[in-house]
């Protein structure tokens, strides 16, 4: 098991996005290795990680896990880091938050929604790949349907939609 562990670890580690346990069950299917186990082992690192209390821990986020750094860090890391990278302006934001909640979603009505026009934010969100076109609406003229992507997921720390704040939730943090 512990060798099991160290292979998962490494291959979370050497992946560039999250890696789907799904994935993980595949490549270590020629060992005999079976998806619960390699569910044990994740959860066993990840509590190993937080028991630890080092610089970073093993997080479950879009869809598959990922070491990051612990948020409380985040000071000490923005110092070592002098760049950062460009931020959303308001418009993309409220973009992609109308987008996020009411995907699958056509440019009409997020633009009916912002009362604008969003094709600049849109544009901005499908160059960041936060926002990716899913298919074209059976209705005249045919427009784009938007939705979210993994990255979205990934910048935003969370495991799947569902973990989106609800709208209460949102007015209570705006109260």
């Amino acid at each position: 098991m512990n060798e099991t562990k160290a292979i998962i670890e490494a291959l979370i580690f050497a992946s560039e996005t999250p890696l789907a346990e799904e994935k993980i069950a595949a490549i270590l299917k020629e060992q005999g290795i079976e998806r619960q186990d390699v569910r044990a082992c994740i959860e066993e690192l990840a509590a190993t990680y937080r028991e630890r209390q080092g610089g970073f821990i093993l997080q479950e986020v879009a869809g598959g896990y990922q070491f990051r750094t612990r948020p409380e860090l985040a000071l000490w890391i923005g110092k070592l880091k002098t760049t950062r990278p460009a931020a959303l302006t308001a418009a993309a934001m409220e973009t992609l938050a109308i987008v996020a909640y009411r995907q699958p979603v056509v440019k009409a009505e997020v633009d009916r929604l912002r009362g604008v026009d969003t094709g600049r934010p849109l544009r901005t969100l499908l160059e960041r790949k936060l926002v990716r076109i899913l298919g074209r609406k059976d209705v005249p003229g045919k427009p784009m349907i938007y939705g979210t992507t993994k990255k979205f997921l990934e910048v935003f720390g969370l495991k799947d939609l569902s973990e989106l704040p609800t709208l209460g939730e949102l007015k209570d943090l705006m109260a």
